[in-house]
């Protein structure tokens, strides 16, 4: 897999760049940068000599992660290194240009290397999305240690963990969660890490429209006559379709209607699990019921 740097960097002047920044810490602040700052604090997503690969797939919330983490770098004080990461699956030209065009008009030093997934899948049948899933995060874990970093940054929401609760209930019949943090268990001392873990996707839409940006679809071989739009959710690599997905997306919409609080609610419900009031549970791979412990009272 061949390294390749971004070559549009000098076609553009730093003012845009500039702008989206200081509407990052200003217009933005509430919203979007505190939440981030929030979910690196409250789950200790980052330590002392940390080196960070941001994966960046183009759509808009990794590369608004990519601008947190620009700025996060700028005024904290905790050491750490960052480097701006993006896998060429098999991009059509036009695609590729975009993700290009989109980092230089960011000040995105982004470095884009090159793998052969979407020829791997597209002949696929059952769960092809799954499988691009998989391999790309494979693919990732994989550059992220050649350059020496030690964990590796995604771009997943609030909306995309609260959506994963409820697909996870309503069409896998168990309870569990996208997890801020996860240790690696194919590539041992790496780890993945979700910052924008308390963002909501309205806002990220919010900051994408304030500037008029535009952003790739998913842009595989099965959407990219799409093209240039507004990009799906940046899932999970559950073996649950988009479809299913969206259909959670609106029947939380609809449930919001008669009760406000059905998102937070959806999102404590996984911080605030009684294991005394639950018929079984796993951990470590092993099942646990109610009933081994029943009787010792």
């Amino acid at each position: 897999m061949e390294l390749m740097l971004s070559k549009n960097t000098e076609c553009f002047s730093d003012e845009f760049s500039l702008e989206v920044e200081k509407s990052i810490r200003k217009r933005f602040r509430k919203k979007i940068w505190s939440r981030f700052t929030k979910a690196i604090n409250n789950y200790e997503l980052i330590a002392p000599g940390d080196k960070i690969a941001v994966c960046i797939s183009g759509g808009k919330d990794s590369v608004l992660m990519a601008k947190l983490f620009q700025e996060l770098k700028m005024h904290n004080k905790i050491p750490f290194e960052l480097r701006f990461i993006v896998m060429d699956p098999g991009y059509n030209e036009k695609n590729r240009q975009a993700i290009e065009y989109n980092a230089a008009r960011l000040a995105i030093p982004i470095e884009i290397f090159e793998s052969d997934i979407f020829d791997a899948v597209y002949t696929i049948e059952k769960s092809p999305c799954y499988l691009c899933a998989r391999m790309r995060r494979g693919h990732l874990y994989a550059k992220a240690r050649e350059l020496g970093c030690n964990k590796i940054a995604l771009g997943h929401h609030y909306d995309d963990v609260i959506e994963t609760i409820l697909m996870g209930m309503l069409y896998g019949g168990q309870v569990q969660t996208m997890m801020p943090k996860l240790h690696s268990t194919n590539f041992p001392g790496m780890e993945l890490i979700r910052p924008m873990y308390l963002i909501r996707e309205e806002d990220i839409k919010a900051w994408r429209d304030y500037h008029d940006l535009k952003f790739l679809q998913c842009a595989c071989r099965f959407t990219e006559k799409v093209g240039w739009g507004i990009p799906p959710d940046e899932t999970d690599d559950e073996h649950i379709s988009e479809s299913k997905r969206l259909e959670v997306k609106n029947l939380i919409a609809s449930m919001k209607k008669t009760n406000p609080f059905v998102e937070a609610n959806i999102f404590k419900s996984v911080e605030n699990v009684n294991l005394s009031t639950v018929i079984a549970y796993k951990k470590d791979g092993k099942k646990h019921r109610f009933t081994d412990d029943y009787n010792k009272i």
